[in-house]
């Protein structure tokens, strides 16, 4: 009877994909456009193909990962079959995490700069509350289950999908496609060598799908993980390059570059207006909220699970500890997010999560190259492709922030720092003295060792 239970609250392949393309949706279209727009100019439609081709060779390493190792803790899973138990597993495990918590902080916050276009300009500074508030019912409703949760996702991204695909539409044929010259130079790339700004904004129409990294965390809660995880990823990566690219082109024929970037916060509303009329404005505005609140919900949803998986790692300290929480994971990965929503706005929400991403994604690629050769089948050009087109978009996007807003920097500097030292204290802390580590679990490593 139990193990009917459990098969029956199992995730679709179309319940997975939802959840995938509601993390998506919900960041990449709403808030990542304005800002890519402050980089490239013009250029910002074709900054997401760009993306999608990066994305394309990142998402390899990860197909090939989720058949081989499906579970529910995705890439942690995947970084410790690489790397063994350790400060290495358990660093580039919480960078992922912490982007993905970052993202939800994105999300939320984009969720009250639409909303609050519904209200008066002396509102305006309430977006962040909005966001909180949309955090705790996102966090209500996982509590609530699977079933739940992948009802939800499928519903809202029907919703959205086909409501953001009339918006492109319609757009593109009252406005028609503008035209991209690449002429226009925006104030923060001036300075800089031609395409330099280009590749740096590559960092954040990856954050645009990165969403699709939460499908690995999938592994325990989706029917025939081998098969099902790797199209799902496939399937959304898709979805969201069509709906991106579509609507990008939509948005460039009703608003000038000075306009998106001024209205960076809720550029596709902007955009709707002048096309559309005050109705269109206030439908665009009702999609972003109901991709919003689908992406948060989502996204916390992988997130905890990440995090639960690392506790029972014992790459993190334990949750169990904290009996008298129902869900303890889901509780901190909430608190988190709530937390970076109240601090930061969202270009530098953003950029921290673009960092923290890359960097992590490096080591995915990394630890499949250099040590799964034996164990996985794949070909190896396309990891190392992969590794040697995030390392120049992170050099070039680091660059540009440390002309343009160097406490970015500073905070991810700080952050990742902080990250190692409690990560390594926390593995010195349950090392014998042969420097075994009683991980309580099985691995790929013969024996438990620091790494």
């Amino acid at each position: 009877m139990k193990n009917t239970t459990d098969k029956n609250n199992k995730l679709s392949l179309i319940g997975s994909i939802s959840l995938g393309t509601g993390v998506m949706i919900g960041a990449g279209i709403f808030v990542l456009m304005g800002q890519i727009a402050e980089l490239v100019g013009d250029l910002f439609p074709i900054a997401f193909i760009a993306g999608a081709v990066v994305v394309g060779f990142s998402s390899y390493s990860y197909v090939k990962f989720s058949n081989a190792f499906p579970s529910s803790g995705g890439v942690v899973k995947f970084l410790n079959k690489s790397y063994g138990p350790g400060t290495t597993t358990g660093f580039y495990s919480l960078l992922m995490y912490v982007s993905m918590v970052v993202s939800e902080s994105l999300v939320a916050g984009t969720f009250g700069a639409y909303t609050l276009r519904l209200f008066p300009e002396s509102y305006a500074g309430y977006a962040s509350t909005l966001g909180v508030g949309l955090i705790v019912v996102a966090y209500i409703v996982n509590i609530l289950g699977n079933k739940v949760i992948g009802a939800t996702a499928t519903f809202t991204a029907i919703i959205k999908v086909v409501g953001i695909a009339i918006l492109a539409i319609a757009g593109l044929a009252i406005s028609g496609f503008a035209d991209i010259t690449g002429n226009y130079i925006p104030k923060n790339t001036e300075t800089l060598p031609q395409g330099f700004g280009f590749v740096a904004a590559l960092a954040l129409s990856i954050l645009a799908y990165k969403g699709f990294t939460t499908i690995t965390n999938q592994g325990a809660d989706i029917k025939n993980p081998h098969k099902n995880l790797g199209r799902s990823i496939v399937f959304s990566i898709l979805i969201c390059t069509l709906i991106y690219v579509a609507l990008a082109l939509a948005v460039a024929g009703g608003l000038s570059i000075p306009e998106i970037i001024e209205a960076k916060d809720y550029a596709l509303a902007a955009a709707a207006k002048p096309v559309f009329g005050e109705w269109g404005s206030w439908i665009t505005i009702g999609i972003a909220i109901i991709a919003t609140v689908s992406g948060v919900i989502a996204s916390i949803f992988s997130s905890s699970r990440l995090l639960a998986m690392l506790s029972n790692m014992k790459q993190v300290p334990s949750l169990t500890k904290l009996g008298s929480l129902k869900n303890p994971a889901l509780v901190f990965t909430s608190s988190l997010a709530i937390l970076l929503t109240v601090l930061f706005d969202l270009t530098r929400i953003a950029s921290i999560g673009a960092i923290f991403y890359l960097i992590m994604d490096i080591a995915i690629h990394w630890g499949l190259f250099r040590h799964l050769k034996n164990k996985v089948v794949f070909q190896p050009i396309i990891p190392l492709i992969a590794i040697v087109l995030d390392i120049a978009v992170l050099a070039a996007f680091l660059y540009i922030k440390y002309l343009n807003d160097p406490l970015v920097l500073i905070v991810a500097a700080i952050g990742i720092v902080l990250i190692l030292v409690a990560e390594r204290l926390f593995m010195i802390s349950h090392t014998d003295d042969e420097g075994n580590m009683p991980m309580g679990m099985k691995n790929t490593s013969d024996k438990n060792k620091k790494t």
